[in-house]
């Protein structure tokens, strides 16, 4: 009997250590998201250089600084390869962040939120599928005027993403009144936040925290502390690391399709960087049209060289219809025109047996959230028979690729991409 007790005593000593070493190592490892803290630490090395520091930069944002803080302090300060990639990318997003939270009258701080969002990786996807720098939700960034379809998922646009950001803010700010209350909101919905204040019959973030998911918890703490090290990097022996994306550019604006690799040629620079500068075109594809013109980022250049990149633009073959990428589109953005091609019409598609969400998501031109959106479908699973919305306005693909005239483009020499074609 004494054996079987002792037998299982290590048993659960050896599964509790091998819990401890796993979280450990989570914790050393994932340099995207934000770590979490099961337990407040304890208090033991409070710093008043640090508060000191945080004070300083204090504008709008309420910095405290506590002993939760601390700890995330203490963890990114390890992370200096990560934090030196993002102090060398800042130089070129935040001027875009700046602007979009200018034109909403948003505390600049909360340009800070993509560092802990998504390490500052335009094309970061969460476990739950949040997209972007910003970390949009699909259905959010709907509600935000964001397009996701077949060529594009404007989560992934730094400056749309950022202007839907902005727009978002404003919104958690007239309801709660309080900034760190809208940054909670952002991470876990103003519904979670709007309970956590009547549970702690508070509006102050730190006395409502211990009713929060526990992800929201640690999540601006984790804010406050990512905008410290953004700030005092060097005091923790950070250097900036050097950026592709550090150059000087221009925008332009196309109403025809208009192929990535065609245009870095003709740019004389590496597909790859153009790419990064465009990083929401998916198929590296720029969909222009007449009704809705698309900004294309590029590496500035002299005007003589731009003559030749006109004449590029505007015979740059895809290999797409655009006539049925028009009618997939957003009848929103499209209005009037939009409705003549389609038809202004639910679409339906009977399951085959083969068939998945993704198949049948190429084949009208759709994304395949789209059609769990439309048809309330809580997985990918589907059935031989079953009848899917594949669109209120969509045709499927029924013709080879076509050449489209020659169009216009426009062009932007300000040396900074604004926010043209913008929705928000």
């Amino acid at each position: 009997m004494k054996k079987n007790v002792l037998l299982r005593s290590f048993c659960i000593i050896a599964l509790f250590s091998f819990k401890a070493t796993a979280q450990t190592e989570s914790l050393q490892t994932d340099t995207s998201r934000v770590p979490v803290l099961i337990e407040t630490p304890s208090f033991y090395n409070y710093n008043f250089q640090y508060k000191q520091r945080l004070d300083s930069i204090q504008k709008n944002v309420p910095l405290k600084y506590n002993e939760v803080v601390q700890k995330y302090i203490d963890i990114y300060s390890k992370r200096k390869e990560m934090i030196g990639k993002m102090l060398g990318l800042a130089g070129y997003y935040f001027p875009i962040f700046e602007q979009a939270l200018r034109s909403y009258n948003i505390p600049e701080e909360i340009k800070y939120l993509p560092v802990i969002e998504s390490a500052m990786d335009p094309h970061a996807v969460s476990k739950v599928g949040a997209t972007g720098l910003w970390q949009f939700m699909f259905s959010t960034a709907r509600d935000y005027g964001l397009n996701m379809d077949n060529f594009v998922d404007e989560r992934k646009d730094p400056v749309q993403a950022s202007y839907a950001a902005a727009a978002y803010f404003r919104d958690a700010y007239a309801e709660f009144g309080d900034w760190l209350l809208a940054i909670a909101a952002y991470n876990c919905g103003k519904g979670n936040v709007t309970r956590a204040i009547a549970k702690a019959n508070s509006r102050d973030f730190w006395e409502i925290r211990p009713f929060l998911p526990l992800e929201t918890r640690n999540y601006v703490p984790a804010f406050i502390a990512a905008m410290y090290m953004m700030n005092f990097s060097r005091a923790h022996q950070i250097q900036k690391q050097s950026s592709t994306l550090a150059i000087k550019t221009d925008t332009i604006q196309v109403n025809r399709f208009v192929s990535l690799g065609d245009l870095a040629e003709a740019l004389k620079v590496e597909e790859e960087l153009l790419c990064g500068l465009n990083p929401s075109y998916k198929k590296k594809i720029v969909n222009g049209t007449p009704e809705i013109p698309k900004r294309i980022i590029m590496p500035r250049v002299s005007l003589e060289s731009f003559a030749m990149i006109y004449e590029v633009l505007n015979n740059s073959q895809t290999g797409v219809d655009t006539r049925v990428v028009l009618a997939a589109n957003d009848d929103r953005r499209l209005g009037k025109r939009k409705k003549e091609l389609s038809g202004n019409v639910t679409a339906y598609h009977k399951v085959k047996a083969g068939q998945n969400l993704l198949t049948i998501a190429n084949k009208y031109h759709v994304e395949v959230q789209d059609l769990k959106v439309w048809n309330n479908l809580k997985s990918s699973q589907i059935v031989p028979g079953q009848r899917l919305i594949v669109s209120k306005h969509a045709n499927p693909d029924k013709a080879a690729a076509v050449k489209t005239s020659k169009q216009y483009i426009s062009y932007k020499a300000d040396g900074r991409h604004s926010q043209q074609g913008g929705k928000i």
